[in-house]
């Protein structure tokens, strides 16, 4: 969990990697969907409705499950109602939320670095990181009250220093 450009992706990308999981980020899912409504949500820094969102991602998650894969989530849950969903079919299986925090100075840099087409738009991503920021909370209390922990690490420096902050947090819950 974590604004856009905290590292999400890559350093989910790094983890399931190192256990041998699925990386299962729902902006690339839907970005994949090459769905013109979606694209637009995105583009305008909206986030696309749960309606949407939660079938995609528990399509998703349930091939990764029959597979045998650990699934790295990035970007789910993100919103109440998707944390309500998660909290009452998933928690029993989620290990630990790990939040990436980043200053938003830095994150902007990365953001303009990155240039992705949903990243073109100062005023998209000040609305992403308003959007995002609002149902943070909800997401970790829906969570925290099914039993799933939110660990906080810190976004900062390398892509390696914070794959080693986040390895030292998930491997003592395996």
């Amino acid at each position: 969990m974590g604004l856009a450009g905290s590292g999400k992706s890559t350093q989910g990308k790094i983890l399931a990697e190192r256990l041998s999981g699925v990386w299962l980020s729902a902006g690339q899912v839907l970005r994949d969907t090459q769905d013109a409504s979606v694209s637009a949500v995105q583009r305008e820094g909206g986030l696309v409705t749960d309606k949407v969102t939660i079938p995609l991602m528990t399509k998703e998650m349930a091939q990764a499950i029959v597979d045998g894969k650990e699934v790295i989530l990035d970007g789910f849950p993100r919103t109440k109602e998707q944390a309500e969903w998660a909290a009452e079919n998933i928690a029993d299986r989620v290990k630990v939320m790990i939040q990436i925090v980043v200053s938003k100075k830095e994150l902007i840099r990365r953001l303009e670095v990155r240039g992705r087409e949903d990243d073109q738009s100062r005023e998209a991503i000040e609305e992403r990181f308003r959007i995002v920021e609002e149902n943070m909370l909800m997401v970790e209390r829906a969570m925290g009250a099914a039993g799933v922990k939110t660990t906080r690490v810190s976004g900062e420096g390398t892509p390696e220093e914070v794959a080693e902050r986040i390895w030292q947090v998930v491997k003592k819950v395996i």
